[in-house]
């Protein structure tokens, strides 16, 4: 899948089969993240592999849009470190790229994924902060449900004209 495909055709996929996913596919996952940009080329992302399928369905106690977790294969919860940035006000951007990536890869290994936001509200970072024992200058942003896809939500047509403007508003 090139590219443009794999831009064109990734959905969240809120629905998965049963199935591990390889150590070497999570490994290649987090090396697509990490290749995102970042401000300053700061790279303030950690990322927390959820495998174990207690800690799954604790998660989704945590978050009340990531019920799928308790089905998916593995969980990656992605976290900004803030402690020491050039640029601390870009670290969220610097996450989001690094969360597209991944859903990106996933998407084009065959694997189906979905973006869960933490970051910024408060009670969410606070309860996955606890109950990680992430550092204080560790916030979790985003966790990722990812598995084998038990649907397939079809492709949507999102560009609209009236959004674009040229050389002005």
């Amino acid at each position: 899948m090139d590219a443009i495909e794999a831009i064109m055709t990734r959905r969240s996929v809120r629905d998965y089969k049963s199935g591990a996913v390889s150590r070497e596919t999570i490994d290649r996952l987090l090396e697509c993240a990490m290749q995102a940009p970042s401000a300053g080329n700061q790279q303030p992302w950690h990322f927390v592999v959820l495998t174990d399928r207690q800690k799954m369905i604790e998660a989704a106690g945590l978050h009340p849009y990531c019920q799928m977790i308790k089905v998916a294969s593995l969980g990656i919860l992605v976290c900004g470190d803030t402690s020491g940035l050039k640029h601390p006000l870009y670290w969220q951007q610097d996450c989001a790229a690094a969360v597209e990536n991944l859903l990106l890869a996933a998407h084009a290994m065959g694997l189906g994924a979905v973006w869960t936001g933490i970051y910024p509200t408060e009670d969410r970072v606070t309860a996955f902060q606890q109950w990680l024992g992430l550092p204080d200058h560790v916030l979790p942003f985003a966790l990722i449900p990812i598995g084998y896809p038990a649907e397939e939500p079809a492709q949507v047509e999102r560009y609209d004209p009236k959004r674009v403007h040229m050389n002005g508003w």
